[in-house]
Formats: structure tokens, C-alpha cells, sequence
């Protein structure tokens, strides 16, 4: 038997629908899982897709879910999310959203998308970062340092 869900997106109908996100998350009972901000970064520590907005929001999301699967997570555990696009075009914006949002499916979790001037690598262009609960029953790390 596999755990209840421990994320229940909120829409209230007194906010427009048409958002491609959940306004609130309610979570828990479980652990919660912080991640850091997710980067277009190989394993080798280059960033990848070097001026290309959608190529780095796709290793953002690969790199994003290798980390919650370390956690025990996956990303319908992720109640929120941060995104970072170092752009000063709302169409760059837009690019990120689409490989993220697509990336979630259904599970359109709250979610901020904010453009800034720079991130932390030499010739990034986006980071995620996520917050994501685990259910009671599977609350132990598969690949870290924590059994909880």
C-alpha cells in the first residue's frame, strides 16, 4: 500500500484559474526536504547550455530531481518552488516556466518566478529551488546522509 499524499494544492475559486499554479500547498504530516538552488551544472561542475534559457531550465529540472530523489522525494512531494532567470526579458521568464511548469504535470505547486541580474555560475541563467514534504512511511533518505 503506498503512503497518502502528503501535498494538497489549494485554488480558491476567488482567484483567477487561469494561474498555471496552485495558490497554496497544504503539507504534512511528514519531513520536509529544502533543497538548494538547483543549477544547469554537469557532472563535472560546467554549466551546460551556455545562452540557451530552455536547455538550462531542462538541467535545472534533471539536476532538481536527482536531488530529491536523494532526499526520498519526488517532485509531486514539492509544496513550493523559487525559479531564478538572470534576464531582464518577461519572454526569457516565460521560457523557464514552460520546461519547469511541463516538468510538474498536474502537480502545479505554488510557485514564484522572479528575473534578477546574475546567478552564482559563470553563465547561468536559472536555478530552482523546492521545498517538498515526504509522506510518514517513506520519510528515509535514499542516497544522503539522513534516516529520519
Amino acid at each position: 500500500m503506498s503512503p497518502e499524499p502528503a501535498v494538497a494544492l489549494v485554488r480558491p475559486q476567488q482567484l483567477t484559474s487561469k494561474a498555471p499554479y496552485a495558490y497554496a500547498a497544504v503539507a504534512g504530516p511528514g519531513a520536509f526536504v529544502f533543497t538548494a538552488g538547483a543549477c544547469p551544472l554537469d557532472a563535472d561542475g560546467r554549466t551546460v547550455a551556455v545562452g540557451d534559457v530552455a536547455g538550462q531550465a531542462r538541467q535545472v529540472v534533471a539536476n532538481l530531481v536527482t536531488a530529491l530523489h536523494a532526499a526520498g522525494a519526488q517532485l509531486t512531494d514539492v509544496v513550493k518552488t523559487t525559479v531564478y532567470v538572470a534576464t531582464s526579458r518577461q519572454s526569457d521568464l516565460g521560457i523557464a516556466w514552460d520546461v519547469i511548469h511541463e516538468a510538474f504535470g498536474d502537480h502545479e505547486v505554488p510557485s514564484t518566478l522572479l528575473g534578477v541580474t546574475v546567478l552564482g555560475y559563470d553563465d547561468q541563467l536559472v536555478e530552482v529551488e523546492a521545498i517538498a514534504i515526504l509522506p510518514l512511511a517513506t520519510a528515509t533518505a535514499t542516497d544522503g546522509d539522513i534516516d529520519l
